[in-house]
């Protein structure tokens, strides 16, 4: 069965690189499932997990933000940051959500910057839906 090499890069390092079957990314057009022999591309990514087949076997990456590149034979995800899932601190993600919420929830709306709040919400969630799927 034919592969193709799957890179997921961040600023700090290099999260990820095997032999794949498949990916399924979150693009900002929509969900896109990449193959071997796809044709070349680059899209900007959303905050969400990233399903890599192998085989049989699925892992999910979590990754927030970012793009992809998809040239012959290699896939590279550079993306802003990117955790696989032993490297999740689930308790970690939830504070961050608890704290993400009561600042989406405050009364003093002013004073929060929504955008900010509303992007570690969703960085939060990626991080325990990834961690769920251990």
């Amino acid at each position: 069965m034919k592969t193709f090499l799957l890179e997921v890069v961040t600023p700090e390092r290099k999260v990820f690189a095997e032999d794949v079957d498949m990916i399924v990314v979150k693009g900002v057009g929509g969900e896109l499932g990449i193959l071997p022999d796809h044709i070349p591309f680059v899209t900007p990514l959303k905050i969400a997990p990233v399903k890599v087949k192998k085989g049989n076997n699925e892992q999910y990456i979590a990754v927030h933000g970012g793009f992809m590149e998809v040239r012959k034979g290699k896939v590279v995800i550079l993306a802003e940051s990117a955790e696989l899932p032993g490297d999740i601190d689930v308790e970690r993600a939830k504070a961050a959500k608890e704290r993400a919420e009561r600042r989406l929830n405050a009364a003093n709306r002013d004073e929060i910057d929504f955008r900010r709040a509303e992007l570690a919400l969703q960085r939060a969630l990626n991080r325990l839906e990834v961690a769920g799927r251990q």
